[in-house]
């Protein structure tokens, strides 16, 4: 059968607040989030907002993981701008080429737009894969507020 990819549902609410607490307690991300914004995010998702968008990754039924990604627009690059927010895999379903198919996926959803992530240095695989798809490193500080 394989690994399908579709849009988050309302039904999908605690097997994505699951995952998202195990993705923001690694190392993989940088901040803990709390139950406060895992709501306020999963809910953007199930909403309809027109900034966030989510998605889960399933094989007969069963997640796998879970994505979020967010539209904006670049003036550096000059056109739609997709952020890939969250891009998380369980443990024992990585290796499988999942997060692969979900950025091929995304690249033919979203012709003629820049892609954009974070990643943590230490994430090695993550960052392996994000190279063997066409990312490359910018070298920008980020800030926050």
């Amino acid at each position: 059968m394989g690994t399908c990819i579709r849009p988050m549902t309302a039904r999908d609410q605690e097997s994505v607040l699951q995952m998202m607490r195990v993705f923001y307690a690694s190392p993989a991300v940088h901040t803990d989030g709390s139950e406060e914004i895992f709501a306020a995010d999963i809910d953007a998702c199930v909403s309809g907002s027109p900034y966030l968008e989510g998605y889960v990754m399933e094989e007969a039924e069963k997640i796998q993981g879970y994505a979020m990604v967010a539209k904006s627009f670049s003036t550096e690059f000059g056109k739609p701008c997709i952020w890939i927010e969250d891009l998380y895999i369980k443990d024992f379903c990585r290796g499988r080429g999942i997060g692969k198919m979900f950025l091929d996926f995304l690249e033919q959803k979203y012709t003629d737009c820049i892609f954009r992530l974070e990643a943590e240095k230490e994430n090695e695989a993550a960052v392996s894969l994000y190279k063997k798809c066409g990312f490359t490193e910018l070298p920008y500080m980020e800030m926050k507020k």
